[in-house]
């Protein structure tokens, strides 16, 4: 391929926009290699995050302005990033990201699972770790509710696999109608076993599914446990606006970056008449991203078909992948996994500096 032949194909794909790293496929060093033999091209796109979903529309455009018969291979290459206070990142897990909210009620732990089946439809490997001690729902919500982990050893566990996710929860070790009747240190020291001692397998994003609240879960994690980064879930409603901005303070405090807000509930669409109405408010979600300067990652409305769903063990990604709401669960996977993938990656380990002094 001569140096023209190059440029021109290099040309034809600065374009191309990235939907959500914002910069043309070259710009972004999305393409890794370009070839011409005669009249065959190809060009090979690797991508820092999961992006399944838009490569049918990257085609597209990419055919339009290289022609249809240029092939096209598309790859993903997702790095582990840095957690907060340099604590080292987890065996087989490259990416932890926290799930949480400041109340309880919001969908917090419904908006979890679905974005961890999004962000595996995506093309990525998904683990859910929930971290709800009090209140584990991740059993029901994945269809394995009953289920015990496979123990190795003294002292470790598989994770349970359910629709292609691992996870671990405390309601795999306890029966279902016994209550946790433990103060914070339990709590804390719990957490922290069932996250280092399941043995996660080469897992790109770990979902934590946070209780409520700002206490010794979040503490516990905020030092034990290396964090990429936060999703915040909220509704509209005042009341959960004003507990979503304690949940973002605590995780700027403990230098854990918030990746964005996912409102919840932000619509309820009748089901009868079609009729859209804001029953806990609106814009609630974009006046909290513009006062933290983070992103809307996306709103969902409040379905009864998803809340049916995820209580049958079959969430709606799954159930029902061509709906609108599984589509927007997919666009805010693919928003989280970018806006990682653009921040600074896991430094390697650091060698002490050594000094030799002379007597």
């Amino acid at each position: 391929m001569t140096a023209p032949e190059q440029a021109q194909v290099e040309a034809a794909l600065q374009q191309i926009q990235d939907p959500y790293l914002k910069q043309d496929l070259v710009a972004a060093d999305i393409v890794k290699a370009v070839s011409v033999d005669g009249d065959k091209r190809k060009v090979s796109l690797e991508f820092p995050y999961p992006c399944a979903g838009i490569q049918a529309d990257l085609t597209a455009q990419i055919q339009a302005v290289l022609g249809d018969d240029v092939e096209i291979e598309f790859s993903t290459n997702i790095q582990p990033h840095a957690g907060q206070n340099q604590l080292p990142n987890m065996a087989s897990v490259k990416n932890i990201v926290a799930v949480a909210s400041g109340k309880g009620g919001v969908g917090k732990s419904t908006t979890t699972v679905n974005l961890a089946l999004a962000m595996a439809a995506e093309g990525a490997k998904v683990g859910i770790m929930d971290a709800d001690i009090y209140g584990p729902s991740q059993g029901l919500m994945l269809g394995v509710e009953g289920q015990r982990p496979e123990p190795v050893g003294d002292k470790h566990m598989k994770p349970v696999v359910s629709h292609g996710i691992q996870s671990m929860s405390m309601s795999y070790l306890i029966d279902e109608n016994t209550p946790m009747v433990w103060r914070g240190p339990m709590v804390a020291g719990a957490l922290q076993q069932l996250m280092t001692q399941t043995l996660w397998e080469d897992l790109d994003y770990l979902f934590v599914d946070m209780p409520p609240g700002t206490g010794d879960v979040q503490l516990t994690l905020s030092q034990k446990v290396p964090v990429a980064g936060a999703v915040v879930v909220t509704t509209p409603q005042d009341i959960a606006l004003l507990d979503a901005k304690k949940g973002v303070e605590m995780f700027r405090k403990v230098d854990i970056p918030v990746l964005g807000v996912v409102e919840n509930m932000s619509t309820h669409i009748c089901s009868n008449c079609g009729h859209t109405e804001h029953i806990f408010g609106e814009g609630g979600g974009e006046r909290i991203s513009e006062q933290y300067d983070t992103e809307l990652l996306g709103n969902l409305p409040l379905s009864l078909s998803i809340r049916k769903q995820v209580d049958a063990g079959n969430p709606t990604v799954l159930s029902d992948p061509d709906s609108a709401e599984a589509q927007i669960y997919r666009d805010i996977a693919r928003k989280v996994a970018a806006i990682l993938a653009k921040r600074g990656k896991a430094a390697p380990a650091a060698f002490p500096n050594i000094s030799i002094e002379e007597d």
